[in-house]
């Protein structure tokens, strides 16, 4: 049986995940940003503030941003923060061993998410912050993940077939166990994932 999907409720969303991105920004930029129509994006914003997911930005007539509330739904108690739990002392014993951040990522659609993260004690580092999205092309999570997954999730993820030379480095993760990005993301930036 096929089960009717809400397109306003999918605009909806749209409008609050742009607002996240974009933030500050004004009805018109929206608008324009999603390609739709001015004054069912100024609806979606109003229900937005008025259940407390969006608030007018400080100082900027017009601007948007998105409301401490969001802050709820990131530690709920759910099956994720048991992982996050257990990968806390894991994470600060990677800390201890290397000396440098460790983080905690795990799949969301097409990217990955940080859920959890000990920092590194230098005053020179790289912090990726809880919640923060790390992308699919580049990163060491994703080189260190693709080459466990099967063939047709690989595709799908990559957008196409891996080639000859992307399953000769997928060997080579499996042999070693781990992945690295050398500034493939971040310039200055060495990650290193397992």
């Amino acid at each position: 049986m096929t089960v009717k999907r809400s397109r306003s409720a999918a605009r909806m969303l749209s409008v609050f995940e742009t607002v996240a991105h974009a933030q500050p920004v004004g009805v018109s930029a929206l608008a324009r940003l999603l390609e739709a129509d001015k004054s069912a994006v100024q609806r979606d914003l109003m229900t937005l503030a008025d259940a407390g997911w969006i608030r007018p930005a400080p100082g900027l007539a017009g601007q948007w941003e998105l409301s401490p509330h969001v802050l709820t739904l990131a530690r709920p108690p759910h099956s994720n923060e048991s992982l996050r739990l257990r990968a806390g002392p894991v994470l600060e014993r990677l800390r201890g061993e290397t000396g440098e951040t460790a983080y905690l990522a795990v799949p969301d659609g097409d990217h990955f998410v940080v859920m959890a993260a000990a920092e590194s004690h230098h005053l020179l580092r790289m912090v990726p912050a809880v919640g923060i999205v790390i992308p699919l092309r580049g990163s060491a999570t994703a080189r260190a993940v693709l080459p466990y997954l099967p063939a047709e999730e690989q595709a799908r993820l990559l957008g196409a077939t891996p080639d000859a030379a992307a399953q000769a480095e997928f060997a080579r993760t499996r042999e070693r166990g781990y992945a690295v990005n050398d500034e493939d993301v971040q310039p200055g930036a060495v990650a290193m994932a397992s």
